[in-house]
């Protein structure tokens, strides 16, 4: 399959897209289209899969969404894909991988899209034969109908082959990787103001082990495929052409920068919460201080009080006449020495 030098990705051509308003496909085949020399040629229905024949600079790309199993077998058969490789396409995966069989190379990737501010995961399968690329997509909801419609405007790109094709598959999985984690970024944000401005309460805390939870299953999932497109870069397999290598490179590169994102919102949890705690610490400590010099304050008439409360007859200026203002002015001067000397210090 003939294939034009490549050292870096190719200039992306935008299509106007509103993929919110385009009408979804019904039913489990999205898409099975045949593309002759890049141009694409006629749809290919899963019936005739069996006859279609794969020349140089010819794609057959199949889209499928939510599969079943016998539908899965039927394509995976009439593809002439090998039954362990097959098998492996049936299997629900929770973690990327990367499976070199020889006649194919099968991908897996895992979805991440946000809902009511909580990750949600997905699955896409991408298998690189000759001639054909297949893509199973279980639990994603966004679709690869503005990919397919950017490489259709563009015949060069599909005329570089299945292995081209499905590096920008993986760096359309990026775009959305991307677009989830600004999405939390914004949660995080929210997060932190409220830890910053009243504090952590036991609602917060939950709140905040729920998010860094999900930030850490994002992480799992998106750090290992960085490694599947470094291999897809520099490991020689049989369907990926030398040619398309530095494509997953780029990708590599964009994945390691997502991972790096997501790790940062989980730091910038982190030291919110730990901010929260040396706020709420400081107050209490504050408390703390002011409690003690009003106790400090409230001993000295207590204690007066306490020694002339004992009813003994012979106690000095018992029966002075002006023994109890004098008593009432020592009290008042005492407290207000230790009420200024508290003032000063910054306990009041």
């Amino acid at each position: 399959m003939p294939r034009s030098p490549a050292p870096g990705r190719a200039p992306e051509v935008r299509m106007p897209h509103n993929e919110s308003a385009a009408p979804q496909p019904q039913g489990e085949v999205v898409a099975s289209v045949a593309y002759e020399r890049g141009e694409r040629a006629h749809d290919v229905p899963i019936e005739g899969i069996k006859s279609y024949t794969c020349q140089d600079e010819n794609l057959l790309w199949i889209g499928l969404r939510n599969p079943g199993e016998e539908l899965l077998r039927r394509v995976a058969d009439d593809l002439g894909i090998k039954p362990k490789a097959r098998d492996e396409m049936l299997e629900t995966h929770r973690r990327p991988k990367i499976i070199d069989f020889g006649s194919c190379v099968l991908i897996v990737a895992v979805t991440v899209e946000v809902e009511q501010d909580r990750p949600v995961f997905g699955e896409t399968q991408i298998v690189i034969g000759r001639g054909y690329l297949v893509t199973v997509r279980r639990g994603a909801t966004a679709s690869h109908s503005q990919l397919r419609e950017r490489l259709e405007s563009a015949p060069d790109l599909l005329r570089r082959g299945s292995d081209y094709v499905a590096s920008e598959l993986l760096d359309l999985l990026i775009d959305r990787y991307v677009a989830a984690a600004a999405k939390l970024e914004s949660v995080v944000e929210g997060a932190e103001q409220k830890l910053m401005i009243r504090g952590a309460k036991d609602s917060d805390i939950r709140k905040l082990y729920r998010q860094r939870r999900d930030l850490l299953r994002i992480h799992t999932v998106i750090a290992p495929l960085a490694e599947i497109c470094r291999r897809l870069a520099t490991m020689d397999m049989s369907t990926v052409d030398a040619n398309a290598r530095p494509y997953f490179a780029v990708v590599a590169d964009r994945v390691l920068r997502v991972d790096e994102l997501i790790n940062a919102l989980r730091e910038a949890l982190a030291f919110a919460f730990e901010a929260s705690l040396m706020i709420a610490q400081t107050q209490q400590n504050d408390i703390t201080r002011r409690l003690a010099a009003w106790a400090a304050i409230l001993a000295v008439p207590t204690a007066v009080a306490g020694i002339y409360g004992m009813n003994f007859e012979f106690m000095p200026e018992l029966k002075t006449h002006w023994g109890y203002p004098v008593t009432l002015g020592a009290i008042a001067t005492a407290c207000g020495v230790l009420y200024w000397r508290f003032r000063k210090a910054g306990w009041l």
